[in-house]
């Protein structure tokens, strides 16, 4: 199960979508999707780094 060490970076693809979003929402003067879009890439980034910790932390020490 090798790949699930490759699903984390599907946050990082998701904020990047979100980030876009909130920036269009800006140009688009629709300030309340912006907020939420870049609450939600916040959250996606947040998610990608616990991740990577979680996986760390349940693999063990290597040798």
């Amino acid at each position: 199960m090798v790949y699930l060490k490759y699903i984390s970076f599907l946050y990082l693809i998701m904020a990047g979508f979100f980030i876009y979003s909130g920036i269009m929402g800006i140009i688009e003067k629709e300030n309340g999707h912006a907020i939420l879009s870049f609450i939600f890439a916040g959250a996606a980034v947040f998610m990608f780094f616990f991740r990577r910790w979680s996986q760390s932390r349940f693999q063990g020490p290597k040798k």
